[in-house]
């Protein structure tokens, strides 16, 4: 099992209670009576013995905001070792910048960029727009991005003409029976 000798962090396990031989035996090292030498003992790490504990005597401090927004915060030095000219939370995902592209991304200032970057998150400091645009790129927040998005997708479902026709069609057959009932009333 060894190669020479038992290596000396390998120790065997005291065994106690097993006689006053042994050297732990009888009270097995718990001493005599008292809470702690009973089975099933144990004392609460900030237990002081009844004493007023730390955490109360302590007082309350400030408190916690439940409308913290928490962002992953990648900086333009690290955009610099990218190639790609558009970048948005999925590609910060693959190159291992960001653990969750889902997560909100803000993109800080510090170093400098390069070459012209479209590169899409949801915040940015303003001193990394400035030097992102002075180098020629653009900056595009992800919520405008899908609402841009979103606008498209409506267009593309735009009515045929024979469709608008029939629409303007029943609107005036509506306004002509209004107009009927108004002038037998």
């Amino acid at each position: 099992m060894y190669l020479l000798k038992k290596p000396t962090s390998v120790k065997k396990k005291k065994r106690i209670g097993r006689g006053i031989s042994a050297g732990q035996g009888k009270t097995a090292g718990r001493g005599h009576k008292g809470q702690l030498s009973r089975s099933g003992s144990k004392k609460r790490p900030w237990f002081e013995g009844g004493q007023m504990p730390l955490q109360r005597r302590v007082p309350k401090r400030g408190f916690t905001n439940i409308f913290r927004k928490e962002y992953q915060v990648v900086n333009l030095v690290q955009l610099n070792k990218l190639t790609e000219k558009d970048i948005n939370p999925q590609i910060l995902k693959a190159k291992g910048l960001i653990a969750k592209e889902n997560n909100l991304v803000k993109i800080l200032a510090n170093g400098d960029v390069k070459q012209a970057i479209t590169i899409t998150a949801d915040s940015f400091s303003k001193a990394a727009i400035d030097k992102i645009k002075a180098v020629g790129g653009e900056v595009i927040r992800r919520e405008a991005a899908a609402f841009k998005e979103k606008m498209s997708l409506e267009k593309k479902t735009v009515l045929k003409d024979e469709d608008v026709e029939n629409k303007i069609e029943d609107a005036k057959a509506k306004e002509e029976k209004s107009e009927e009932k108004r002038v037998e009333g």
